[in-house]
């Protein structure tokens, strides 16, 4: 005798099914991780307080723990007491800020990630052979602010858009060469170089590719998973580029996209009918901030994850002299 099967009722209040589709690479890269690092050997070495030129990476979280350890975060350097260390930023700074630094004596540790110094140097060699560099980038932004400052004024020209490069008029056309913000969209930034290569068939070219692996990686990773996805939150800061391109990135695959900086920012209302939902974080957002949104949405669904890997990543970088691993 068989027995018959029984449907029963749906649980009245159960929590309706999400799929998390989480992006693999994502968060922290090598030169946050270094970054941190760097302030937090800072702060064992020197004691605290340290102070922290402009935020040492876009993220608020990261920022507030750095905090309650004993750093001092400023703008300026005459922010700076004459007797305190100061650490200089993932992102960079003007030349003028660690020589102003060493005329007053000050203990400074420069914390900018070495693929942003990498540019500073192409930077140098090419005012060396007296070309004239085309910057891409974001006008404001820290590192932007910091990759003009290796130069004399003058020496170097900001392009943000194609329509940008069509109203360049420079001295020398065949005498140009281009340099990028390591953070950039990878797709903005080849239209940029496309249409400055028809204009200006001579112009000098990076030895490499200016846009960090980190940044491509993270973007690439995107790319993988946004088609299967109704929708797709990024982990980050809305002041760090690299987070708000990601954002951008989704979109321009056709999938809608919103920024988020804790669990606390999701807006449940925007998810309404979402089913399938990417999840990744910029690179100065820490894997403790997506586990947290994972949790915040369990409040609200029933969550199943799996994670989509573009690449696999192993970068590292040395800490500088004086400061203990």
């Amino acid at each position: 005798m068989t027995q018959a099967t029984v449907a029963l009722p749906p649980v009245v209040g159960a929590l309706p099914p999400l799929d998390l589709v989480i992006a693999a690479p994502r968060g922290f890269c090598a030169g946050v991780d270094r970054a941190i690092r760097i302030v937090e050997l800072a702060i064992e070495k020197y004691g605290a307080p340290v102070y922290v030129r402009h935020e040492i990476v876009h993220n608020r979280y990261v920022v507030d723990a750095l905090k309650a350890q004993g750093a001092i975060f400023v703008e300026e350097l005459d922010e700076v007491p004459d007797d305190a260390p100061v650490v200089f930023s993932a992102h960079g700074v003007p030349k003028a800020v660690p020589f102003k630094a060493s005329e007053r004596g000050l203990e400074w540790l420069d914390a900018t990630c070495p693929l942003v110094s990498k540019v500073h140097r192409q930077a140098e060699r090419l005012a060396e052979q007296g070309r004239h560099i085309l910057f891409i980038g974001h006008d404001g932004h820290p590192e932007v602010i910091g990759t003009l400052g290796q130069l004399p004024e003058g020496a170097m020209t900001l392009v943000e858009t194609v329509e940008d490069v069509a109203a360049l008029s420079p001295a020398d056309p065949d005498n140009l060469a281009f340099l990028t913000q390591t953070t950039l969209s990878v797709d903005d930034t080849a239209a940029i170089v496309a249409a400055l290569r028809a204009r200006f068939p001579a112009i000098g070219a990076p030895r490499g590719e200016d846009i960090c692996y980190a940044t491509s990686n993270r973007q690439a990773a995107v790319k993988i998973i946004a088609h299967e996805c109704d929708a797709m939150l990024v982990i980050g800061a809305p002041n760090s580029s690299n987070s708000v391109r990601l954002v951008e990135v989704a979109e321009r695959e056709g999938t809608r996209a919103m920024l988020v900086q804790r669990g606390d920012c999701i807006d449940f209302g925007w998810l309404a009918g979402v089913r399938t939902l990417g999840i990744t974080a910029g690179a100065s957002a820490p894997e403790i901030l997506v586990r947290e949104v994972v949790d915040r949405l369990a409040t609200r669904f029933t969550i199943s994850e799996r994670e989509t890997a573009a690449t696999i990543e192993r970068m590292t970088f040395k800490l500088p002299r004086g400061l203990a691993a």
